[in-house]
Parts: C-alpha cells; sequence; structure tokens
C-alpha cells in the first residue's frame, strides 16, 4: 500500500482519484492547491505525488519544482484539463520540470491506477 498525496483543486477530481485509490488499497491525503500540498509533505511521508497543473495560489509547475528541490526521487504524476493554452503544453512543461508522468483531463483511471501502480513498484 503507497500513500500518495493528491493535489487539485476540484472537488470532484480529489474524490474520483481519492476512490480509486483507496480501491486499490492506497493511502490518500489531499490538498486543493499545490501550497497546501507541499505542507502536508512536512508532515507526513508520501510515495507518490498527483498534481494538477492549473490550481490557485500555487500552481503545479510551481509544486513539481519544490517537490524535485525537497524529494528528488519522489514519483510525480502531473494532470491537467488544460486552461488558457490547452493541456498539452501545461503537461509537456511539467514533464520538462520533473514529473515523471502525464494525464490529460478526463483521464482513463484504469490507466492512471495502473501508472500509479508503476511508480510505486520502481520506488519500493
Amino acid at each position: 500500500m503507497a500513500q500518495v498525496l493528491i493535489i487539485d483543486d476540484e472537488d470532484m477530481v480529489r474524490m474520483v482519484l481519492r476512490q480509486t485509490l483507496e480501491k486499490a488499497g492506497h493511502g490518500v491525503t489531499e490538498a486543493s492547491n499545490g501550497a497546501k500540498g507541499i505542507a502536508a509533505m512536512k508532515d507526513k511521508k508520501f510515495d507518490l505525488v498527483i498534481t494538477d497543473i492549473v490550481m490557485p495560489e500555487k500552481e503545479g509547475v510551481e509544486t513539481i519544482v519544490q517537490v524535485r528541490l525537497d524529494n528528488p526521487k519522489l514519483p510525480i504524476i502531473a494532470i491537467s484539463g488544460g486552461g488558457r493554452i490547452g493541456p498539452a503544453d501545461y503537461l509537456e512543461a511539467a514533464r520538462q520540470l520533473g514529473a515523471n508522468h502525464v494525464f490529460a483531463k478526463p483521464f482513463d483511471r484504469k490507466e492512471l491506477l495502473a501508472t500509479v501502480e508503476a511508480c510505486v513498484a520502481e520506488t519500493a
């Protein structure tokens, strides 16, 4: 069982991810923006971070950079529905800054879960 931090400003996205991951046996902590996610990482050790890109307070790209500085080997999955420029550009930036995997919203839950499992297995 992995401890996963989900960072997304959309309640429904966090709920879907939580349900998917908990059903697979993982522990989940939620944060509604990058600032809260980084704060949660100071209190608890995580095996994986799933972060949205476009969020208030601390964007996902800033969050990825901070996670990489604090914990260079922690796997990161970036997700995005886009924004003004569309998800592809945001996700490419996320990948270049250190995200191990990227998914555009809406994402396939089975594919995302398989990626979570692979990330966790790689770091175990």
